[in-house]
C-alpha cells in the first residue's frame, strides 16, 4: 500500500483512510478492553476475588487494574525500542495480539469458587500482558501516524487515533447500556460481564488481520540504522531531550486524568456512590462519546490551521476551572450526567485530536517510539492507572470531592507545561 506524501502538494489531498484505520484499530481494541474492565469491575469483582467482602473484592479488582498499569512503562520501553529497531508495523502486530489474547483469557476465566486464588492470579497475568501491550501500542501507533502524515496535515492524521479510541469507548458504553438494560444484576454478576471481554478478543483478531497489509513508514526505514547504533536509548532521551521529557510528563498528567475520570472512574462512582441509574449513566456517556468522536477531525484540522498550543491551553485552563463544579452535578438524573460528560469530553478533544502529533514532534525518529513509550506510559501508570482506585478509596472515606480537586491541580500543572511548548504546526518531524 502506498504511503501518503510527506511534503506539501498543490493537488487535492486524499486521506489514506484504510491505512489510518488499520493504524488506529489497535488503539481502539486496547482502550475498549481497558474501559470495559473499569466499567464492569463492579460486577465481576466478587466472581474473581473472595465474595465474602464485596467492598474488598472491588478494591482488589481495581488494584489489579492499577498494578497492570505499572507494566505499561515496561511495555513502552521494550516495545518502543523494538519499534525503533524492527519497525512500527511489526511492533503493532505484537501489541494487538497480546491485547486480544488477554481479553479472551479474562472472558473465559474460571471463578474464585472454581479454582480459588488461581483466578485472581490468572486475571493479573492477563492484565500484565495487556498493560505491556498498551504501553507499546500508544507510542508505536502515534509515531506511525505522525510519520506518514504530510507536515501540514499532521493534526488531521493524528485525530484518527482518538476517533478510534472514542469509537471503541462508545462501543464499550453502548455494550454496558444494552447489558444493564436487558440483564438483571445477578445475571451481569454471574456471566453477563464476560460478554464484552469476549467481544474485545474478536475485535483484536479483526485488527490483526487489517494490520497485516500495512506498509512501514519511510521515516523509520531512513533512520533504522541510526537507531540501531544507539546504546542506552532511555538515558539518551534524558541526556539529549530533558525538556521534551518534562513537557511530555507535564501535559500527560491531565491527559490521562481526563481519560480515566470521564471514561472510566465516573461510571462506578456515579452508580455506587451518588445513586445514579446505571442505564442512564451509560446512555449519557454514549451520547457524549459520540460527540467526542465527531469533534476529533475538526479539532485536528483546527490545530493544523491555528496551532496546537492555543487549543491545549484552553483545554487545560477550562478543565482546571470547571472540573470541581461539574462534580456536584454527578448523581441521579440523565441530564445531570449528560452535562458532566459532554462538557468534560468536549474540552478533552482539544488535546486528544493532536496527541500523537504533539508527542511525536518532541523526539527524533531514532528514539521516537521509545521516548513516547517510556515517559508517556510512566506518567499514565502513576496518574491514570491509580485514578479508579483513588476515587474508590476517597469514596469509602466520604472524601470523593478531593479527587476532583486532584484533577484540577493536574490541570494547572499541564497548563504550565503547555506554556513551555513551541508551536509546531506545519513543522517537519526531526
Amino acid at each position: 500500500m502506498s504511503q501518503a506524501p510527506t511534503t506539501g502538494t498543490t493537488e487535492r489531498h486524499r486521506l489514506p483512510v484504510r491505512t489510518l484505520v488499520a493504524a488506529s484499530i489497535g488503539n481502539a481494541v486496547e482502550w475498549y478492553d481497558w474501559t470495559i474492565y473499569a466499567t464492569f469491575s463492579i460486577y465481576f469483582a466478587t466472581q474473581i476475588f473472595p465474595p465474602e467482602n464485596a467492598a474488598l473484592a472491588l478494591i482488589s479488582t481495581l488494584a489489579t487494574y492499577a498494578l497492570a498499569f505499572f507494566f505499561r512503562p515496561l511495555g513502552g520501553l521494550l516495545l518502543g525500542r523494538f519499534a525503533d529497531l524492527k519497525g512500527r508495523r511489526t511492533a503493532m502486530l505484537v501489541t494487538i495480539l497480546l491485547m486480544a489474547g488477554g481479553s479472551f483469557v479474562i472472558g473465559l476465566l474460571p471463578t474464585f469458587a472454581m479454582i480459588g486464588w488461581f483466578a485472581p492470579v490468572l486475571l493479573l497475568l492477563a492484565r500484565i500482558a495487556q498493560g505491556m501491550s498498551l504501553g507499546g501500542e500508544v507510542s508505536n501507533a502515534s509515531a506511525y501516524l505522525a510519520e506518514i502524515a504530510p507536515r501540514e496535515r499532521r493534526g488531521r492524521y493524528s485525530s484518527f487515533f482518538y476517533i478510534s479510541t472514542g469509537t471503541a469507548v462508545l462501543f464499550a458504553s453502548l455494550t454496558g447500556f444494552v447489558l444493564a438494560a436487558t440483564l438483571t444484576e445477578d445475571q451481569l454478576a454471574s456471566w453477563g460481564w464476560r460478554i464484552p471481554f469476549l467481544l474485545g478478543g474478536v475485535l483484536g483478531i479483526i485488527g490483526l488481520w487489517m494490520r497485516r497489509q500495512m506498509s512501514e513508514s519511510e521515516q523509520f526505514e531512513e533512520n533504522k540504522e541510526s537507531a540501531a547504533r544507539i546504546r542506552n536509548p532511555l538515558m539518551l532521551t534524558l541526556r539529549e531531550h530533558p525538556k521534551a521529557v518534562a513537557q511530555l510528563v507535564g501535559f500527560t498528567i491531565l491527559h490521562t486524568l481526563c481519560y480515566y475520570t470521564f471514561f472510566s472512574a465516573l461510571t462506578p462512582y456515579a452508580t455506587k456512590s451518588r445513586g445514579a441509574d446505571a442505564s442512564e449513566v451509560f446512555l449519557a456517556l454514549s451520547i457524549a462519546t459520540a460527540i467526542f468522536v465527531l469533534l476529533q477531525y475538526p479539532m485536528g484540522a483546527a490545530a493544523d490551521r491555528y496551532g496546537r498550543k492555543p487549543q491545549m491551553l484552553v483545554w487545560s485552563a477550562a478543565t482546571a476551572v470547571l472540573v470541581v463544579p461539574l462534580s456536584f452535578l454527578i448523581g441521579p438524573g440523565f441530564w445531570n450526567m449528560f452535562v458532566v460528560f459532554v462538557v468534560g469530553l468536549s474540552l478533552y478533544t482539544a488535546m486528544t485530536s493532536v496527541a500523537p502529533a504533539i508527542m511525536s514532534e518532541l523526539f527524533p525518529t531514532k528514539v521516537r517510539a521509545l521516548g513516547i513509550g517510556a515517559w508517556y506510559n510512566l506518567t499514565v501508570a502513576v496518574f491514570g492507572g491509580t485514578a479508579p482506585l483513588v476515587i474508590a478509596s476517597l469514596q469509602e472515606a466520604d472524601l470523593a470531592i478531593l479527587f476532583f480537586v486532584y484533577v484540577a491541580v493536574g490541570a494547572v500543572i499541564s497548563f504550565v507545561a503547555v506554556l513551555t511548548l513551541p508551536e509546531t504546526k506545519g513543522s517537519a518531524l526531526r
